[in-house]
């Protein structure tokens, strides 16, 4: 701790965020600065980061959604955060959207990063973060922030860790799936999300309908949190029984499942995302207001939307597809410029306070 350069505090508040920050934590640490994570217990963030062997420490959990309820978590969750950030005092907090995280640096005046990669995510009424790191597709408008407050990344934030990974062998035989059948992963929308549109469910039981009458085809589902997890077994319970649908018993990491899968359909997300940055054939049902990186994409042809029952049948292609022995090892600078960012509002931080380079 003599050499440290600082202390940054990393909260994960969502399953999407253990990946992402992986590599960042390990570049922080090797460019000489401590980290300390926090981590929600909610959307299976805590198994992912034993998963990942992230050290945290466990602090509130999910409160569902209501609104009310929600808001109360987020207040209880912010003040559960107070010993552990007093004990630790950070020189700057990270994240990549957790509210409860901005409510408590706002009260005890903790620099604060926030990252998105959606545009259309509300914030909290009166509160904004000091800085924001984005990808280049995200406009400036709609931003909290002011456009010198405002850091880059090329690419998307699944740039940042997809480079790393490397496929792990027999994932489909641990799940019982012969490699003759097409195997589709599929992940339902975010119905606890403020964005969740009704249409986006609709068209996610339609699919599941549609997969099940399928010839030699599995899916491979990953519900969100297990509400989700115990509707789909109590809606669709002869193709659970048959191994149609299969939901894992254990935590895997969702990469492996995207690359040995034949194509990805997803309600939205980091999912989508993930197979895009993998080159796997992703279709998205989700139904709420578009963002800026999934336009991208499906401009690129990376990513192909899907918004009714007659586009899910005439799109979205139920074959084999020819996986490569490894990921395509293409140049992403995604993590070195994040870092580069928090190097540099780290020093202006220190210069601020009169602290030596």
């Amino acid at each position: 701790m003599d050499n440290c350069k600082g202390k940054i505090w990393i909260d994960l508040d969502n399953s999407p965020h253990v990946p992402l920050f992986k590599p960042i934590v390990a570049e922080l640490g090797k460019r000489g600065y401590s980290v300390m994570l926090t981590a929600r217990d909610c959307f299976q963030v805590c198994a992912l980061a034993e998963l990942h062997n992230l050290p945290y420490q466990r602090v509130g959990r999910h409160y569902g959604k209501h609104k009310l309820m929600k808001a109360f978590g987020l207040v209880f969750r912010a003040l559960q955060l107070v010993p552990v950030t007093l004990r630790w005092k950070p020189d700057l907090a990270l994240s990549h959207g957790s509210r409860s995280q901005m409510i408590l640096c706002r009260l005890l005046r903790i620099p604060l990063v926030m990252m998105t990669d959606y545009e259309h995510a509300k914030g909290l009424p009166g509160l904004r973060p000091d800085w924001m790191i984005i990808p280049q597709a995200l406009p400036e408008q709609g931003m909290e922030v002011g456009r010198e407050q405002i850091g880059r990344y090329d690419g998307i934030k699944e740039d940042v860790y997809v480079p790393d990974f490397v496929p792990e062998q027999g994932v489909l035989r641990r799940l019982g799936i012969d490699e003759h059948d097409v195997v589709v992963t599929l992940r339902p929308p975010a119905t606890e999300a403020h964005y969740f549109r009704p249409e986006s469910q609709e068209l996610f039981e339609a699919t599941i309908a549609w997969l099940g009458a399928a010839p030699d085809l599995r899916v491979i589902m990953l519900p969100r949190n297990e509400k989700q997890a115990y509707f789909v077994r109590q809606k669709w319970p002869e193709l659970l029984a048959s191994g149609k649908v299969i939901i894992p018993a254990e935590v895997i990491d969702g990469l492996n499942l995207i690359w040995y899968s034949d194509l990805v359909i997803s309600g939205g997300g980091t999912m989508n995302r993930e197979a895009a940055a993998l080159g796997v054939p992703v279709y998205s049902i989700f139904r709420g207001e578009l963002g800026a990186v999934d336009k991208y994409l499906s401009d690129t042809g990376r990513l192909m939307l899907i918004a009714n029952v007659k586009e899910m049948l005439a799109k979205i292609a139920l074959k084999k597809r020819a996986r490569p022995e490894s990921p395509e090892q293409a140049e992403r600078p995604a993590l070195r410029q994040i870092v580069d960012q928090l190097e540099s509002i780290l020093a202006s931080q220190d210069h601020r306070q009169g602290k030596p380079a």
